[in-house]
């Protein structure tokens, strides 16, 4: 501490050479020294009579992540389940599809997973509504009064979320494996209150090297086991296409594989579903079938491998606009 006064009051000399007119500092109350630099920061406080922040509050401003503004009347039009928004058919059956994943994310489903809040959305090949899931399953849960909810971007080769979601593309995930950003730094508040949002990051080289590495393991461990009410849901790359999802499955206690109704093959599932055999939970979910009364609750949900092939799913019709998706999902464990 001494040498910050020594360096303190030096500069102040310097400053008062040339000529600059700088108020005289007095010590501070108990003896305790105090120099205030000609910019105002305290530099002479005692660390012993700092304040600290409570140990269930937030720290100084600085730590704090970044808040951003959704522009949930858009989101609304384009589909999303906003909060406020009049009850409807599919937000009805995502109010099914996230029951199973919340009881297993906590430890009340067939039997206890670990690491069960940490959910994996994916699909076999691209354009399937993976990421239109992902979203749509993180709002629902924001609904929850028990749960908060974090988004996380996994997508590192093609990331969609925050072009989908109206936002600038930012740091993400892949800069915090690097060790170029700290969580506050990437971690944006929404104005949905129980939802946060963890962008990939900017492109890299090794992507799934980084999401492989011991960094990343650490990093899914502590999101998993620090706040005990918060479920993680990470939009990754289809299965078949990249090797970064794979990597992902295998730290995740649960996995979504997305099926779109008349364009996903049979043998495309079955194949993405063989390279995620280490996930312990993976949850099937049809996406963009058409019921026989839109709008009426027309879902369905089951268990068992292989559930939803067939005509009773509406697999071979569907509309293929996100806002008139009708979802259906049938777990595989």
């Amino acid at each position: 501490m001494s040498s910050l006064i020594e360096q303190a009051a030096q500069r102040l000399a310097q400053i008062r050479d040339a000529g600059i007119a700088v108020p005289d500092v007095g010590s501070g109350a108990a003896g305790t020294d105090r120099v205030e630099s000609a910019t105002g920061v305290d530099v002479g406080q005692s660390r012993a009579s700092a304040p600290l922040p409570p140990a269930d509050q937030p720290g100084p401003a600085s730590q704090l992540s970044k808040a951003i503004e959704l522009d949930l009347e858009s989101l609304a039009k384009s589909g999303y389940l906003v909060p406020a928004a009049p009850r409807s058919h599919i937000a009805d059956q995502f109010r099914v599809i996230k029951r199973p994943l919340i009881a297993n994310a906590i430890g009340k489903g067939v039997a206890k997973v670990n690491h069960g809040n940490l959910i994996m959305t994916t699909s076999a090949m691209p354009g399937e509504g993976k990421s239109f899931t992902s979203i749509n399953l993180a709002m629902s849960i924001a609904s929850e009064l028990d749960h908060t909810v974090m988004l996380v971007d996994a997508d590192v080769a093609r990331p969609s979320l925050l072009k989908k979601l109206g936002l600038p593309e930012t740091q993400g995930l892949l800069d915090l494996l690097e060790g170029k950003a700290e969580m506050s730094d990437v971690l944006m508040r929404t104005n949905i209150d129980k939802l946060t949002i963890l962008p990939s990051g900017r492109p890299h080289p090794k992507s799934t090297e980084l999401l492989a590495s011991d960094a990343m393991r650490q990093l899914l461990n502590d999101m998993a086991t620090r706040y005990p009410d918060r479920i993680i849901i990470f939009d990754s790359p289809p299965l078949l296409l990249t090797t970064e999802s794979r990597v992902l499955a295998s730290q995740m206690g649960q996995v979504v594989l997305v099926v779109q109704a008349g364009k996903t093959l049979q043998a495309d599932v079955q194949h993405a579903l063989s390279t995620i055999e280490s996930c312990p939970i993976r949850l099937l979910l049809l996406n963009k079938t058409r019921s026989e009364s839109q709008g009426a609750y027309g879902y369905g949900y089951g268990y068992g491998y292989g559930y939803g092939y067939g005509d009773g799913y509406g697999y071979g019709s569907g509309d293929a606009s996100p806002q008139h998706a009708d979802v259906n999902a049938a777990a595989a464990r």
